[in-house]
């Protein structure tokens, strides 16, 4: 069986990865890094979770000179929280080298990076459009760089990112060795690369499997629209002791949402209005289960790499199969499992029909209720009424506290059940 003492690693490297725990290679890195190694380009698809983000950065490790205070080695990812999860791994690893890594985002002070830049460090992780500003004010150079990485490489190249990754080859004198790494590469992609890549390896592991990994079970609940939040509860209700990713798909979807658990459950939010500080503050909660509970835009279904993440929700269906396979990537990592639930409404059974056909499979289906027993209309009206989520007020004509099953209006009196009555009657009267 190979281990990382096989392929032809920096020994110091080897010693940093027993220490974690890490001593047989993915079939991901086991194929990619003595490519990388070697100094071919390689273009690497795998699942989420199978190790793509050591299989590119070991090969960085053994490419730069401890010795040069200067960028060498260039990583590109599309949201900054992918770039602190890349960090986190060169950090533990690059000491043994001697080597020094710096995040390059917006959203952080401008001068700490500036002076982070002048330290001189060897590997530089970065969003493409805080490394464009700093290649423009000089304060970046591409000079000795040797290898350049796109991670989530087919996010990396279409129209949002592409033409800023172009601007920043152009700003390097050659064309470095380069390597795209994502747990999905469509055809487009491939096309693209053909204009930068030299005869590159492509390694493609699972790839006649286009759905998510394995270890994931994944079960997908039919229910109405407006019985969701009710569903979503019930899941809540019965989860386990590791954490839990509810995807939703706007940001005011995500703020709706935090509104209506919040104080029932211990949650937090994550989305793309919030400023870095608060994002990375959720974050570092979030990884020590403080709260178990996060609700996110897409912005966590790339790079959110926690393995005690035990269940993702789908609240909203997600735009494509590649999304998909994206937010269920965030469990069921490096061989542990996981589970997932898509909540599907009947607005949404179009778009679920287009990403089953892209993934070539249909995924179990159960249906909201419907186990139970049959109820006659006046039951099934009651049992709606106490679905219902319920909002505390004060009447209006006592003063008592009390809870009611429809949102109140700030202009609209509202009474507790006793003095309803008593209205109903007199104005009967």
């Amino acid at each position: 069986m190979t281990q990382f003492a096989d392929l032809n690693l920096d020994r110091r490297t080897v010693e940093a990865l027993r220490r974690m725990d890490a001593v047989e290679p993915t079939p991901i890195q086991e194929a990619a890094i003595p490519e990388l190694i070697a100094g071919r380009d390689v273009v690497g698809q795998a699942r989420t979770g199978s190790g793509k983000t050591l299989a590119f950065s070991l090969p960085l490790l053994s490419l730069c000179d401890p010795d040069l205070a200067a960028p060498q080695a260039l990583i590109l990812v599309p949201t900054r929280e992918l770039a602190g999860q890349v960090g986190r791994v060169i950090d533990k690893l690059g000491p043994a080298r001697g080597l020094r890594a710096a995040q390059i985002y917006g959203g952080r002070d401008m001068d700490d990076q500036l002076m982070l830049l002048r330290t001189g460090p060897q590997i530089i992780i970065g969003t493409p459009g805080r490394v464009l500003d700093h290649l423009y004010r000089g304060s970046l150079s591409l000079r000795d760089i040797r290898i350049l990485v796109l991670d989530e490489a087919d996010q990396m190249l279409d129209v949002g990112f592409g033409p800023d990754v172009e601007r920043i080859l152009e700003c390097a004198p050659e064309v470095p060795q380069m390597a795209l790494f994502s747990a999905t590469m469509p055809q487009w992609v491939h096309d693209v690369v053909e204009q930068w890549l030299r005869e590159p390896a492509v390694i493609e592991v699972d790839a006649a499997q286009s759905g998510p990994i394995d270890t994931v079970s994944h079960v997908v609940i039919e229910v109405p629209q407006s019985q969701k939040i009710t569903a979503l509860q019930s899941l809540l209700d019965q989860r386990g002791d590791g954490t839990v990713v509810i995807f939703a798909r706007t940001k005011a979807g995500v703020e709706r949402l935090e509104q209506q658990l919040r104080g029932r459950y211990p949650i937090a939010a994550l989305q793309g209005n919030m400023s870095q500080p608060q994002r990375e503050r959720v974050l570092r909660g979030f990884r020590r289960g403080n709260p178990p509970i996060l609700i996110a835009t897409n912005v966590a279904a790339r790079g959110l790499d926690i393995l005690s993440i035990e269940q993702v929700i789908n609240y909203d269906v997600p735009e494509s199969a590649e999304l998909l396979t994206h937010r269920l990537g965030r469990t069921g990592r490096m061989g542990r499992t996981g589970t997932a639930v898509t909540l599907l409404s009947p607005a949404e059974e179009r778009k679920w029909k287009a990403i089953e056909r892209e993934i070539g499979g249909r995924t179990e289906r159960q249906s909201w209720g419907k186990a139970e027993r049959p109820a006659r209309r006046e039951e099934s009206g009651r049992r709606n009424q106490r679905n219902r989520p319920r909002h505390e007020v004060t009447c209006s004509a006592c003063g008592k506290q009390t809870t009611v099953s429809f949102a109140p209006r700030p202009d609209r009196p509202v009474y507790c059940n006793t003095c309803f009555k008593q209205r109903k009657e007199e104005s009967a009267a």
